[in-house]
């Protein structure tokens, strides 16, 4: 079984988040909307949070030094068309309002309360609702995507907490 890894942002700016919107992709063919992000490279795999911000300057133009207080809030896991997904979700604020034109799809400033409304794929959304009610927690949060039918989609959440061996 193949595992695919990618890495995802979501950039807060005084209580909005920078979404892209996508008309298709290569597996859907109607818009939707994410974060910032996309697969890992070969040379990244144990390099999640370098992979973000590549990710991030090339569909944003944000630069490092544009983004403060960014963290690594998930590692969501799901399997997906025969194969095992690992996606690395970090949350960030950005410094400023103004990023670059994405040839990846639209970029827009979301205010969070608007976030629900968006058309997302299920993990992102359960994402985004877990982390707007959790995130004063500290720490790693791991999610298992749990898909019996499509309106009854969860995601099983665990903290990462630290291993006390022998």
């Amino acid at each position: 079984m193949e595992v695919r890894q990618m890495a995802t942002a979501f950039l807060f700016h005084q209580g909005s988040v920078l979404m892209m919107k996508k008309e298709k992709s290569k597996i859907f063919n109607f818009a939707f909307w994410g974060g910032i992000g996309g697969h890992m490279e070969p040379d990244e795999l144990n390099s999640p949070r370098e992979a973000s911000f590549r990710e991030i300057e090339e569909e944003t133009g944000f630069k490092k030094d544009d983004i403060k207080e960014f963290k690594l809030k998930y590692i969501l896991l799901e399997k997906n068309n025969g194969e095992i997904r690992q996606q690395y979700v970090y949350f960030g604020e950005t410094k400023h309002l103004n990023y670059i034109p994405s040839d990846e799809g639209e970029l827009f400033w979301i205010p969070k309360n608007e976030l629900a409304d968006l058309h997302t794929s299920k993990a992102i959304d359960l994402t985004i609702e877990h982390y707007l009610k959790n995130n004063e927690i500290d720490g790693v949060f791991v999610g298992t995507m749990m898909t019996n039918s499509e309106p009854a989609s969860e995601i099983q959440w665990s903290v990462i907490t630290e291993t006390i061996g022998f």
